[in-house]
């Protein structure tokens, strides 16, 4: 097998435009990254199909793409250094839509055409420092704040947030969420643009009372919850519109589950349930 010169690839890179210029973004527009926590790309689009999502569906078709880790803490640590899901169809990094560059890493050091380009630790930092009022609020453990661990990325940001009634076990998990943010936006007097990362957990386990009767997680369950959320997004974005800019919105799933396929329970496992994911990106 012959390998490919490094120029080649990085020329591959060089000549790869993003669908958006990341450059007119940063500074112009609110930036918010809405990670549906562990959805699952076949629950979304069957749920894209039959309308059951349809504030999400205002925005465009799920996009197939490979999540960047197997579970919530490694997938994370990617993103926040700019490496979201990846087109399923890219087999190298040169084939992938690069909106926030690294620009401390390899890969010639070069940002690509249309790219966010960062040389802080992490692209919240990044914006950050480019003027941006950076906002966290939380949903699973990794972000709860009650540990060292949990501690780790809500420590990105300029302000983070958590309580119980954002948690997975909490049917009205998002809801409370959303509330917190709008209340927030309504005491917000700080001029500047705001980066807001919302990690949304009532797709994650448990998700069982999401449909009536039901007592254990499975797809349905799963589907149901993804419904859940998608009506509070909506709410979200409203009031977003109403209160804000222009807003450029990454919307993405950190990793996918199992509900037994090919044996196989849950996530932190290589598999194509987990490591298939949906993402869109749009401007509200």
């Amino acid at each position: 097998m012959s390998e490919v010169p490094f120029s080649a690839f990085r020329a591959g890179m060089d000549e790869k435009e993003c669908s958006v210029d990341m450059n007119r973004v940063a500074g112009s527009c609110d930036i918010l990254f809405i990670c549906l926590d562990t959805l699952r790309y076949d629950a979304a689009t069957a749920e894209e199909r039959s309308g059951g999502t349809p504030v999400l569906n205002r925005y465009g078709a799920w996009e197939k793409r490979q999540a960047p880790g197997n579970f919530t803490y490694p997938s994370h640590h990617a993103i926040f250094a700019g490496f979201l899901p990846a087109k399923e169809e890219a087999r190298s990094i040169a084939e992938q839509e690069i909106l926030f560059f690294p620009k401390s890493i390899g890969m010639g050091k070069k940002v690509p055409k249309g790219a966010y380009g960062f040389d802080t630790g992490n692209l919240v930092e990044g914006l950050h420092g480019d003027g941006y009022d950076t906002w966290c609020v939380g949903g699973v453990a990794f972000f709860d704040k009650r540990s060292a661990l949990g501690k780790v990325f809500p420590s990105f940001f300029e302000k983070s947030y958590w309580n119980p009634s954002f948690s997975c076990p909490v049917k009205e998990s998002t809801e409370n969420q959303v509330d917190f943010i709008l209340k927030r936006l309504e005491q917000n007097e700080d001029p500047r643009k705001i980066f807001l990362y919302l990690n949304v957990c009532s797709i994650h386990y448990p998700n069982y009372f999401y449909l009536d009767g039901e007592k254990n997680d499975s797809l349905e369950t799963h589907r149901a919850a993804l419904r859940y959320a998608d009506g509070q997004l909506g709410r979200l974005f409203d009031g977003w519109k109403e209160k804000r800019g222009e807003t450029f919105v990454v919307c993405f799933s950190d990793h996918g589950t199992c509900y037994g396929e090919d044996g196989y329970v849950f996530h932190g496992v290589n598999h194509p349930m987990v490591s298939t994911v949906p993402y869109k990106h749009f401007f509200l």
